[in-house]
């Protein structure tokens, strides 16, 4: 009897325990990216996540000073971009590359979330999500 009892009172409490935690959110682009700061990067892929819910592009930039700094190089989500014709093939790494986007709000930080990325041969794909509240694109994203 007593265990017919606990089995449900245990499973409210791991409910309520549950619904206690933060569950991490997909963002909008306003809340981490500034529309207002385009930033345009040329270098080396150093490495490409597939994860969900944003692939991140790695890419090593050489400043003016000859310094270099890896940027993290948001785009849309691994299900959109193999949509768009892309798959892990198509970010090798050590492949040259010019990333149109946006910067983080935090200044510090060398984010950016990617609108668009050219290719040395002169592709170009739109890496960007659509819906997240990022500026209008107005290029196509390219055919097959």
């Amino acid at each position: 009897m007593r265990t017919k009892l606990l089995t449900p009172v245990l499973g409210i409490a791991l409910g309520l325990g549950a619904a206690s935690v933060p569950a991490a959110a997909h963002h909008a682009f306003g809340s981490e990216f500034d529309a207002n700061r385009p930033v345009l990067l040329k270098g080396k892929i150093v490495k490409i996540e597939w994860v969900n819910p944003h692939t991140w592009i790695h890419v090593e930039v050489t400043k003016p000073d000859g310094t270099k700094e890896v940027w993290m190089v948001e785009g849309g989500s691994p299900n959109t971009l193999i949509r768009r014709g892309a798959n892990k093939n198509t970010f090798p790494p050590g492949t040259e590359v010019i990333i149109d986007g946006y910067q983080a709000r935090d200044h510090n930080e060398l984010r950016a979330n990617a609108r668009n990325v050219t290719f040395a041969d002169g592709r170009k794909l739109f890496l960007g999500s659509t819906g997240t509240g990022a500026p209008y694109e107005e290029s196509k994203p390219p055919s097959k």
